[in-house]
């Protein structure tokens, strides 16, 4: 036993964090070995496919958060241990839950991670750690990030089917794949600049904790430096290659001993369930919208969620409230349903907001008046701008299926956008005047939230997407920083020691929501917005969908 009472310092080379054991360690690993995914909020999933039925649950980043904070000063717990296998999250999730794990280490709890294979996300993550292990067979690559977008009006030409893109603002591109067989150059611009800063994020956070340059990581990735485990302990980033049962051996070294029964452990879904929920009284109330802004579905509908935000406004208990935004836009009207609620929430309680992995186009338009906004760097947001699409598909009917569609209507433009006609020049024109009215009000509400002249706004708007470190430079966002450091900075501002946390909207379960599925919505306003809409055209704030796949891949939806 006397070479385990020895001091042992583990110190790595290059600048790459360092712990060391002036006394072996004593307390529990806290395991981070999730196949959960990683959400906005708690809940349950289950899908029917050939191979039978699914079933998922997700874990919220919050409670994550909120776990790994408590960490540093919890005495029960000596360390922290990632299975990078199984943790799957997106760039911005992981930055926020990477930059907790830095704490965790700063404090002088060591954080070890270990993978059997490493891609640009798992790794990413992993990097965080004190130490970063792998299996011996294992594999993996850093191949950056890239775009890829399909151009299908070669497509709808051969069908007969035409699309006209009414929209002001020569970066949205949401409706571009519709009209064009290639990509625009302002379209390539803003996804080069878009990937570049996200890549950034990435490479300078890597090679900070591995005590590399930026250029020493471009160079592994440019050259195909990394394959076989052996290679990514050759360049350094890597600490050792294990197998499991070596892996076991070397977290029991830690502790001194060589007894696995002497070591407890606890996992993080069951840590997170030991949570307190904070004292009764006065709260913070936390505010999702999270997914597309729809005038009706399952996402974020906009007048059922104004409905929530009005709630949170008429109670007392509240104290201050953070703005948790995840979505890519939507509807106009929805949106600014929603835009209004916060604005006169703000009037009655502190609202600041917190962009998740979007908070782009109608996204940034109803937080664009919080009175702070919070940014992850990975965060993609902005694009400030509108457009409409109407599909002209007769003459697809009558070329491919042979039959001839009539329209018959009791005034001249009695038919407009109904599907079957192109638009006529008038009344293109009356869509575009819709179009810039929309943006117009658009980019002032932008101005009023962000104290910028409506110039201004518009230099860097034009329906151009942004990455949160990008924002930060030209006055969209204000601070970078995690929902969790939001919510500390909005408990400071309202003068709250001591809170309690609540969510909203309330989250339902599986049966719940089956139950309530079809049944009227007994807080149905008088007024139906939708009898208000022009008949065949929504117009939209929205990007299109980017998210990182399993290859790390940039996606267009």
């Amino acid at each position: 036993m006397k070479k385990y009472l020895l001091s042992v310092c583990i110190v790595l080379l290059s600048g790459v964090s360092a712990f060391c054991e002036t006394d072996f360690l004593k307390g529990k690993i806290l395991k981070i070995d999730m196949e959960d995914m990683i959400a906005e909020r708690e809940g349950t999933s289950f899908g029917l496919s050939l191979s039978g039925v699914s079933y998922g649950s997700s874990v919220s980043l919050l409670s994550i958060e909120r776990a790994l904070d408590k960490v540093i000063d919890d005495d029960k717990i000596a360390m922290v241990f990632i299975n990078a296998d199984h943790f799957h999250a997106g760039m911005a999730d992981s930055e926020e839950i990477r930059h907790r794990l830095k704490a965790i280490s700063a404090s002088g709890k060591p954080v070890i991670a270990y993978g059997a294979s490493f891609s640009n996300g798992s790794y990413y993550l992993a990097s965080a750690a004190d130490r970063v292990f792998m299996h011996p067979q294992g594999s993996g690559n850093l191949t950056g990030l890239s775009s890829t977008q399909p151009f299908v009006k070669d497509l709808l030409d051969t069908l007969g089917v035409e699309i006209q893109l009414i929209r002001h603002g020569k970066f949205k591109s949401a409706g571009e794949m519709y009209i064009r067989n290639d990509i625009s150059p302002e379209n390539r611009e803003q996804y080069e600049t878009l990937m570049g800063s996200v890549w950034a994020t990435v490479s300078e956070e890597i090679a900070a904790s591995r005590g590399k340059s930026v250029e020493e990581i471009d160079a592994m990735v440019n050259g195909l430096k990394l394959s076989t485990a052996q290679t990514w302990l050759d360049n350094g980033l890597v600490d050792g290659l294990k197998y499991r049962d070596e892996m076991e051996s070397y977290l029991l070294h830690l502790f001194g001993t060589n007894d696995a029964s002497k070591v407890k452990s606890v996992d993080l879904k069951d840590y997170i369930g030991k949570l307190k929920k904070g004292p009764s009284g006065k709260k913070i109330a936390v505010i999702y919208a999270d997914g597309e802004i729809e005038r009706e579905g399952r996402e974020i509908v906009g007048e059922k969620l104004a409905r929530e935000i009005a709630k949170v406004r008429a109670d007392s208990s509240v104290k201050a409230v953070v703005f948790r935004v995840n979505s890519p836009g939507g509807e106009v009207v929805a949106a600014d349903m929603i835009r209004r609620e916060i604005e006169l929430l703000g009037k009655t309680k502190p609202v600041v907001a917190s962009y998740g992995s979007y908070a782009a186009s109608g996204g940034y338009l109803i937080s664009a008046g919080c009175s702070r906004i919070f940014t992850d760097n990975n965060t993609l947001t902005g694009s400030i701008g509108v457009f409409g699409m109407v599909p002209s598909i007769g003459k697809a009917i009558k070329k491919n299926l042979h039959v001839n569609m009539v329209s018959i209507g009791t005034h001249e433009h009695s038919s407009m956008s109904n599907g079957m006609e192109p638009l006529s020049e008038e009344e293109t024109e009356w869509y575009q005047q819709e179009i810039e009215g929309i943006y117009d009000t658009f980019v002032g509400v932008v101005s009023e939230g962000r104290s910028m002249t409506k110039e201004a706004v518009d230099s860097i708007a034009q329906g151009r997407v942004w990455a949160g470190r990008d924002a930060l430079e030209i006055g969209l966002c204000d601070e970078k920083g995690s929902l969790l450091d939001a919510i500390k900075y909005t408990a400071r501002l309202a003068g709250l020691d001591k809170y309690r946390i609540v969510c909203y909207p309330e989250t339902k379960s599986l049966w719940q929501e089956f139950m309530s599925s079809g049944k009227k919505d007994k807080d149905a306003p008088l007024v139906n917005m939708d009898d208000y809409l022009t008949p065949g055209f929504k117009a939209v704030a929205r990007m299109p969908y980017i998210s990182i796949d399993s290859n790390d891949k940039i996606l267009k939806k």
